[in-house]
């Protein structure tokens, strides 16, 4: 019934979850609750945050893409090696390999329908490789003072790389909530059999979501590789766990059917909430890595629970 009532207010249990955190980090040190400090959060969050946008879609469709992690480090390399072609050119050319090499994933588990789990664990050690070829093994440096600036840049006391994570946010929420594609996202993800006889294009949809996702996986490697002013060939290790964490957390199913932005946008500020708040504490960062396993596993066991007991109450 709880459950119920938190899908009529579209209220995520995330967000209490958010709410309790900043409680607690506010009255266990003087330096979280300032202005500054979740500015730190949000800038923190923001490479992550890019890259679970376009995971909750392909989620929502049942799939899963783990090749974004090294997308990052790939776009981040282009970015930045291409730099001598001229800014435009470096940037299109690092957006253009995210958007193919997403729609390669789509294509891929579209055609031989092959589990997105093993093309996507393929990409994302193939893509990966190409980065070492590409950069030998080597650091890139960026010459153009004009875009290391940016990724330290504000508008009206916001950094950009904030209001580019909030704008996409916006985005895939209003294509989610208010499209055609949303919709059919959604019911794609909750039967495939249903929506193959209702005469949707399931595998059409496949694909643009894969070519989403790696555009948002492409997208976060240049703000963050114009926050540091480089691009390493390790870049994005481990990302692709994060993002999914956020993800799952936000209260998409693994399965697909159901899932939100708003959601996914609590898990990410959750995950940057506890890690910002216990390194305020001198807490060592593996602490987090366990409390975001343990708290992973609860929300997918409670989740499973109360849809057992929904599907036993209909």
């Amino acid at each position: 019934m709880r459950w119920n009532n938190f899908n009529k207010l579209k209220i995520q249990p995330i967000w209490f979850f958010v709410l309790i955190l900043i409680v607690f980090f506010s009255s266990t040190s003087e330096y979280f609750f300032e202005f500054s400090n979740f500015k730190n959060i949000f800038i923190q969050t923001s490479t992550i945050g890019l890259i679970a946008l376009g995971l909750t879609f392909v989620m929502i469709n049942g799939n899963i893409d783990l090749s974004v992690g090294s997308m990052v480090a790939l776009s981040a390399s282009i970015t930045i090696g291409l730099q001598g072609y001229g800014l435009g050119f470096s940037i299109f050319a690092a957006l253009l390999a995210g958007v193919l090499f997403g729609a390669l994933n789509g294509i891929i588990v579209w055609k031989t329908g092959v589990d997105s789990f093993i093309v996507t664990l393929g990409a994302m050690i193939g893509i990966r490789g190409v980065v070492f070829i590409y950069t030998e093994e080597q650091s890139f440096y960026a010459l153009d003072f004009a875009f290391s600036d940016f990724g330290s840049s504000s508008l009206l006391g916001i950094p950009s790389l904030v209001l580019i994570f909030l704008f996409f946010s916006w985005l895939m929420h209003f294509i989610l909530s208010r499209t055609i594609h949303g919709r059919n996202m959604l019911a794609i993800g909750g039967s495939r059999t249903a929506s193959l006889n209702a005469g949707m294009k399931i595998g059409r949809h496949l694909m643009i979501n894969f070519m989403i996702c790696g555009f948002l996986a492409a997208l976060a490697g240049i703000t963050l590789s114009s926050q540091m002013g480089a691009s390493t060939p390790n870049l994005g290790r481990d990302f692709e766990l994060w993002a999914i964490t956020a993800v799952v957390l936000g209260g998409t199913h693994l399965k697909g059917g159901s899932g939100s932005i708003i959601g996914t946008l609590g898990g990410v500020i959750a995950i940057g909430v506890l890690r910002n708040g216990m390194n305020l504490l001198h807490i060592p960062s593996f602490y987090v890595l366990v409390i975001l396993g343990v708290i992973l596993i609860s929300v997918i066991y409670f989740d499973s629970l109360m849809k057992n007991k929904m599907e036993l109450s209909q």
